[in-house]
């Protein structure tokens, strides 16, 4: 019996196409951009904040970098994490343009295009009533302390510490 999926019989593999990991590593090596100028700004902002986070887990003090290596040469104690900064540039750079991550920030982009943002005054006042509301919830729990720290202390002789 002869069964078909999607025009493919069962048990014939990828005959003549490349196999899986060659279409993960040709997705990879790709160089050009997802939909052009669909949320290209979030994408770029997305890239640089991945590349400012990669250049700071590479990176530290030279001077702890040589202390913690055990006299390690220059070249590797620098050109280590160079290369590691260069590779992760170009996947972070890849990611961003990944389709489906792509699509992820330009629903991201839309989705923030459609928030009610306030104004400048409205903003105020709602950072006022927020900071007020702070302060007076400190003063009531500090108060409930002092009572209570009070009323152990002095009426039922208990030391607190």
């Amino acid at each position: 019996m002869d069964r078909t999926v999607a025009g493919r019989r069962y048990g014939q593999g990828n005959r003549g196409g490349s196999n899986g990991w060659m279409q993960v590593l040709n997705e990879l090596l790709k160089t050009d951009i997802y939909s052009g100028a669909r949320a290209r700004i979030v994408r770029q902002f997305t890239c640089l904040t991945i590349w400012i986070a990669a250049r700071a887990c590479c990176f530290s003090d030279p001077s702890d970098v040589k202390a913690g290596r055990g006299g390690m040469p220059t070249s590797v104690v620098y050109g280590l994490p160079i290369a590691v900064l260069i590779v992760d540039c170009g996947w972070d750079f890849r990611t961003v343009n990944w389709p489906s991550f792509a699509d992820f920030l330009i629903a991201v982009e839309a989705e923030m295009n459609k928030v009610s943002w306030p104004s400048r005054t409205e903003l105020i006042r709602s950072s006022l009533v927020v900071i007020i509301l702070m302060f007076g919830l400190t003063i009531v729990l500090f108060a409930y302390d002092f009572i209570l720290n009070w009323l152990l202390s002095r009426v039922l002789q208990v030391t607190i510490v």
